[in-house]
């Protein structure tokens, strides 16, 4: 497709299709199609930017846009205009992508449901009435849908992994520090990444080769004689059966292309412990960051998100400081895993995408946290639909600074799943 006919291809289906799912919130479509005639002037002579020059993305709310609003999901700042473009989308920018608009998230990305008290909800692209998973909800849905080439979302604890999963696209979470920060309304200025969606991973690797500034280029990569930790979770309370059951599958397929797998779990990481010291410091560092406004409008804030920071700034200073020391006692344990293995394998999650009427899963970030918490890049990929026809996936885990090698081991795994589909009721 030429750039201008991509436009067209992803305005029209907006059009027909987001006002029932309500990924997108805020669209700048005439400066984006003025975006793509200049893409496609390039593309013309011959001189287009980068890979990327003409594909067309959607940004998380969270993530500042020129001239758009810059809300985080959160009321209180509806009526904030980013003055100027967050670091990344510069760099998107400066390599010609369309910026299609902002897409939806979770309440200042401390959940995971995208259940938007003043936005609100966006639907699961693959059932209504079903959460695509948060913070970056929005993201996930806006490419499982295709509305869009790439979505920008970020990952605290598992925010761009859990929407990949639950909408059956593929996402990564950098490595810590990979992608700059800079004009993003973090939630945790410790934990926050930066990462992308896409329908298949070479498109992430493009993305994040210009995220980066850093070449992504595709190594070789074979299963065979790969040697794997795999994480599986097996016995654990809240493990969905589906997901058990599915994950078992996907690491057969890996094996029977000769991968040697070995099953271990992460050193001194505690599943339930770390994740709620996860929170807690990402409630202590929301308090900070949301300072001034939850003094001047806190109503603009849900009583659910106020509470959560609350809690956390009424905690003693010793336990939070124990919180701090145990995720640098995750991240120093990281590295002994890696050291016999290439990649830790596990699920994205515990659960399928559940219905918004039902009480979200306290453990939905068990297998994500820790590539936060340890700094290390980590890749969701699709693996096939549940007997209820819900997306399953599979987490590739690198060692750090292997954000590359993880995109190899991610397009292995692709290339033995299959692409992710486009749900059937969306393929018009």
């Amino acid at each position: 497709m030429t750039p201008i006919e991509r436009f067209q291809q992803y305005a029209d289906r907006i059009a027909r299709h987001n006002p029932s799912l309500n990924a997108f919130l805020h669209l700048r479509l005439d400066e984006a199609k003025a975006e793509a005639q200049a893409a496609e002037a390039r593309h013309v002579v011959g001189k287009p930017l980068s890979p990327i020059d003409g594909w067309c993305f959607g940004i998380k709310a969270n993530i500042a846009v020129k001239g758009l609003p810059h809300h985080a999901g959160i009321g209180a700042y509806r009526d904030v205009i980013a003055a100027e473009d967050a670091g990344v989308v510069r760099r998107l920018r400066a390599a010609g992508a369309v910026i299609l608009g902002i897409v939806n998230m979770h309440e200042g990305a401390l959940g995971a449901t995208t259940d938007n008290p003043f936005f609100g909800r966006t639907q699961n692209p693959w059932k209504e009435g079903y959460t695509p998973g948060g913070s970056s909800g929005g993201s996930g849905a806006a490419v499982a849908a295709g509305l869009c080439d790439v979505a920008l979302g970020s990952d605290t604890m598992g925010s761009v992994r859990i929407p990949s999963a639950y909408c059956g696209v593929q996402g990564i979470k950098p490595g810590a520090g990979l992608v700059s920060n800079e004009g993003v309304l973090a939630l945790s200025h410790t934990l926050d990444t930066v990462g992308p969606h896409a329908r298949d991973v070479s498109s992430l690797r493009a993305a994040l080769s210009v995220m980066t500034g850093q070449p992504m280029a595709a190594g070789p990569c074979t299963l065979n004689g790969m040697k794997l930790a795999i994480w599986d979770g097996i016995g654990r309370d809240g493990m969905e059966d589906v997901v058990e059951d599915g994950f078992a599958v996907a690491v057969s397929k890996i094996e029977a292309a000769g991968a040697e797998a070995d099953y271990e779990e992460p050193f001194g990481y505690q599943y339930g412990r770390s994740r709620r010291a996860g929170l807690l410091i990402s409630e202590v560092e929301a308090s900070e960051i949301h300072r001034e406004m939850l003094s001047t409008d806190p109503e603009g804030f849900s009583a659910l998100f106020r509470k959560l920071m609350a809690w956390g700034v009424a905690r003693p200073a010793e336990e939070v400081a124990l919180a701090y020391e145990h995720l640098r006692q995750v991240e120093t344990a990281a590295a002994r895993v890696f050291e016999a293995h290439d990649f830790v394998i596990a699920p994205v999650a515990p659960q399928t995408a559940f219905a918004f009427d039902t009480p979200a899963p306290e453990n939905q970030a068990d297998f994500t946290a820790w590539a936060n918490f340890a700094g290390l890049p980590a890749a969701a990929v699709c693996s096939g639909l549940s007997p209820q026809g819900l997306p399953l996936s599979v987490q590739v885990i690198g060692p750090k600074g292997s954000d590359a090698r993880v995109l190899d081991m991610a397009q292995a795994l692709e290339a033995l799943f299959g692409a992710p589909r486009v749900p059937l009721a969306l393929q018009r």
